[in-house]
């Protein structure tokens, strides 16, 4: 289910001039579901809940705050809107697409974190990308 959710998100980021990278170690320690970076340096942050108990379990969701300007939950369409807390966009998706249910507020990131993330973001894409090109290469992730 929640890949079916982050497919069909990052098409709808994509298709609002975003490039996505999933599963991105942050600085913090935390792994971020989908990290988006728009041609302005705007980072978005995508946390992925597909059940009712995904998001009462999650209680780290604030930290991902730290290294993003705007911060959403997506989830599937079964799942109700109402439980996801206001604090943060929301997302519904499926396979072949999204929809933005309410917008994230904005907090814009100091200049240095937000260095640190699209550092890492490139990286990891990069890294990502010669790993496809040479699978036997056995390159550890930038």
């Amino acid at each position: 289910m929640a890949l079916s959710v982050a497919r069909g998100v990052q098409r709808l980021l994509r298709a609002h001039g975003f490039a996505c990278v999933a599963e991105l170690p942050l600085a913090s320690g935390r792994r971020a579901d989908l990290v988006a970076l728009g041609a302005d340096g705007t980072v978005w942050i995508v946390e992925i809940k597909s059940s009712v108990e995904d998001l009462r379990a999650d209680h780290k969701w604030p930290d991902y705050r730290l290294h993003c300007d705007r911060l959403f939950f997506a989830t599937a369409p079964h799942v109700p809107p109402e439980i996801f807390p206001e604090e943060a966009g929301l997302i519904v998706a499926d396979a072949f697409g999204a929809a933005f249910l309410r917008e994230a507020p904005e907090h814009r990131l100091p200049a240095a974190t937000r260095k640190a993330v699209m550092l890492c973001f490139g990286r990891a894409a990069a890294a990502r990308l010669q790993n496809l090109a040479d699978p036997h290469g056995c390159f550890p992730e930038a």
